[in-house]
């Protein structure tokens, strides 16, 4: 049953032993700049990480192992698969980066549609194992709710986070051109990546066929020329080996590990505690706010109370739901600050259903050097300005090019064989999407009344699916995809839906939406909620729509942002 966030529990030490100015739920990309940027204002803060500790550098175990170090080269035996259907579906599980992954039987959740929940904890959650690419949203991500009615207003414009953007951009190192387009504003880049030949080439054909689709090389958060700050939080060159996934010894892509983490813990004022499960926030109806965090030990169960003047939830867009709605209180009966009751709806993702593949007549005498971490990347082209469609929002196009191997030419097994694995191969072409989905209050999570964890909180029930417009939305790209690398000079052109259940993307988003009306959404233009000022919300949680872009690099900047509100607010007594 949901946890009584009133009652605080008696065997906790006492609120003077156990507390701290601010208390940080998850240790993840945005709960790792809640305790970077309250540490450095001089707050003594709490970061209460559910998994287990790892320490940069000491507890990357498969990071300099090669292929042949790995007992079943890098797959799983079928017993395993068998345990594992949803998280062994994550493109980045293998052998080799099993340590960083929840197994499915570790946090059972409910599935009332389909929906595959990948998750990481530990202490940097799946800042470990994201992708690492980073665009900053446009005005237009911003605009696109109020001026088309899909979701609620937006209470903040791209004007107000573009500074902070530039804040975060700096200090985590994102490489990139200076693009100068309106649809994908421009940041604090580093040094970008390079295209291949036959990735440029691709790209003046399109650019010459379509006057507003616009390829531009991917941006990322890997360091191509640290920066003295970089140097200074003892990270070194992306050494574009792209085994990014097992952790990386060198810090050359951005982790709360590398980055965040330790720079909070240089100001003696950060409190990190692994294998802590938050379950509930307390809520005090006399003092009218919260006052702390209820925890069970992961591995001894004991709970504990933990106490704070300010808390930010950053336990992953559908944790943090869950905590969320397990905290109630007779002034919150159905879980923290939902008086209208939408805590849990409205969460949305993004569509990576599509994919097409083709092959093209590229150089033979030409190749392209290193594991480079990103791909050429197209900003959404349509209902960017007004409607022009039957369906609402958009897609980004992201491609790659690259060759295979000579023996994928049928060479029979022998010596022909053997010397054919030496030589380059054709090239090949690969393109896919990043839909934007629209939120809708009947795509929600729910706690389960009779079912519970091993923690004593009740399971997560997911419900969550794609409609018509993503459908529509599907079917566009697929044929504009297609066109547009026909129009390139590919041939063979393989358009695919993978038919993937909602949450491989790992792009979940909402349940606890910001926006300007108390009575439509759950946190203010702050990521503080309405009616519990002192509660903070800045991870996928928050977000009232999706866009296209990825979404890491807007949970920094709103985090940065809200943390340092939280502390002028906390300084004039505010709450």
């Amino acid at each position: 049953m949901p946890q009584d966030s009133s009652k605080v529990n008696i065997n906790s030490g006492g609120a003077a032993q156990n507390s701290y100015d601010a208390i940080v739920i998850g240790s993840g990309i945005s709960g790792g700049w809640a305790a970077k940027e309250l540490c450095e204002k001089g707050l003594k803060t709490l970061v209460l990480e559910r998994g287990r500790d790892v320490v940069h550098l000491k507890d990357y175990p498969t990071a300099t192992k090669n292929p042949w170090d790995f007992p079943h080269r890098f797959e799983f035996p079928e017993a395993f698969k068998k345990e594992n259907p949803i998280v062994g579906r994550c493109y980045a599980f293998d052998e080799a980066t099993q340590h960083f992954f929840v197994k499915d039987k570790e946090q059972p959740y409910i599935q009332e549609k389909p929906f595959d929940w990948i998750r990481g904890y530990q202490v940097g959650g799946k800042s470990l194992i994201w992708a690492r690419q980073t665009q900053r949203w446009s005005r237009f991500d911003f605009e696109g709710p109020g001026r088309d009615g899909f979701a609620v207003e937006w209470p903040i414009a791209y004007d107000e986070l573009a500074p902070w953007y530039s804040y975060v951009e700096k200090f985590a190192g994102i490489s990139g051109n200076k693009d100068g387009l309106e649809t994908l504003p421009d940041g604090e880049f580093l040094p970008p990546w390079e295209m291949n030949c036959v990735e440029k080439e691709i790209q003046q054909r399109i650019m010459a066929n379509y006057k507003d689709r616009y390829v531009i090389q991917g941006r990322c958060a890997h360091l191509t020329k640290p920066n003295p700050i970089h140097i200074e939080q003892g990270r070194s060159q992306c050494q574009a080996r792209s085994l990014c996934y097992r952790g990386c010894p060198f810090g050359g892509y951005f982790s709360s590990n590398s980055t965040t983490l330790p720079w909070a813990a240089k100001t003696g004022n950060l409190t990190l505690r692994p294998n802590s499960v938050a379950h509930s926030i307390i809520y005090d109806d006399k003092q009218n706010k919260a006052v702390g965090v209820g925890v069970v030990d992961a591995e001894t169960k004991k709970s504990t109370d933990y106490f704070a003047k300010i808390i930010f939830v950053n336990a992953a867009c559908l944790n943090s739901n869950l905590i969320l709605l397990n905290s109630t209180s007779k002034r919150f009966p159905n879980g923290l600050g939902n008086d209208n009751g939408l805590l849990g709806k409205y969460v949305a993702f993004h569509n990576y259903r599509g994919s097409i593949s083709a092959s093209f007549d590229g150089p033979q005498d030409q190749y392209y050097y290193g594991r480079r971490p990103t791909q050429a990347m197209m900003p959404n082209f349509r209902n960017v300005y007004k409607q022009e469609t039957d369906f609402l929002r958009g897609y980004s196009v992201h491609y790659g090019a690259g060759r295979g191997r000579g023996a994928e030419s049928n060479e029979p097994l022998g010596p022909a064989f053997k010397d054919s694995l030496t030589e380059p191969g054709g090239w090949y072409v690969s393109m896919m999407m990043q839909g934007e989905t629209i939120p809708k209050e009947s795509n929600h999570v729910r706690l389960s009344k009779d079912q519970e964890d091993a923690w004593g909180i009740p399971q997560l029930i997911t419900s969550i699916d794609y409609d018509e417009n993503d459908e529509k939305l599907l079917k566009d790209f697929l044929a504009q995809g297609a066109e547009m690398l026909e129009k390139a000079g590919c041939k063979n052109i393989q358009p695919n839906d993978s038919k993937q259940a909602p949450g491989l993307d790992i792009h979940e988003m909402g349940g606890a939406r910001m926006g300007k009306d108390p009575n439509t959404s759950l946190l203010d233009k702050w990521n503080a909620f309405h009616n519990c000022k002192n509660v903070f919300v800045t991870d996928g949680a928050c977000m009232t729509s999706v866009s296209t872009q990825n979404p890491s690099l807007t949970f920094m900047a709103l985090t940065a942002r809200a943390a340092n509100h939280a502390v002028e607010e906390l300084k004039k007594g505010s709450i």
